[in-house]
């Protein structure tokens, strides 16, 4: 583990895209019955609604309410997420440091989980008959 400058201990980064997948999807499966799909951004989604995902740059960008959002960029000196050039309100940008710390984590991710599901379920397209 890296020393912070304030001499704290820092979980140490990931490296490779394929490393955060995996710590991603090690994230993931703390919540019972969310899956990881995508292959270029992986992300979870629930009725239509996505709730986080792995940026093509390899960020993990996770979906919270208020107060949440503001307490998670305060305790983890995140900021909200940019994406093609417009900032989403409801994303934070985790710092790559703290992907490592899934314990820490999963309850971030319930809360995520827990808010998209009081939104109201988006229509799915429907398949096309031949």
């Amino acid at each position: 583990m890296a020393k912070s400058a304030a001499g704290e201990k820092q979980p140490a980064a990931p490296k490779k895209q394929s490393d955060k997948r995996l710590l991603f999807e090690k994230l993931a499966a703390t919540q019972p019955g969310v899956e990881v799909k995508g292959d270029t951004v992986p992300y979870t989604s629930l009725n239509g609604h996505m709730f986080s995902y792995l940026s093509k740059e390899g960020k993990l960008e996770l979906r919270l309410p208020s107060p949440y959002r503001e307490e998670f960029i305060k305790k983890y000196k995140a900021k909200l997420c940019e994406a093609y050039g417009k900032v989403q309100p409801e994303y934070v940008e985790l710092p790559d440091a703290q992907l490592t710390s899934t314990e820490e984590l999963k309850k971030f991710f319930a809360i995520s989980y827990e808010y998209v599901k009081t939104l109201k379920p988006r229509p799915t397209a429907k398949k096309k008959r031949s």
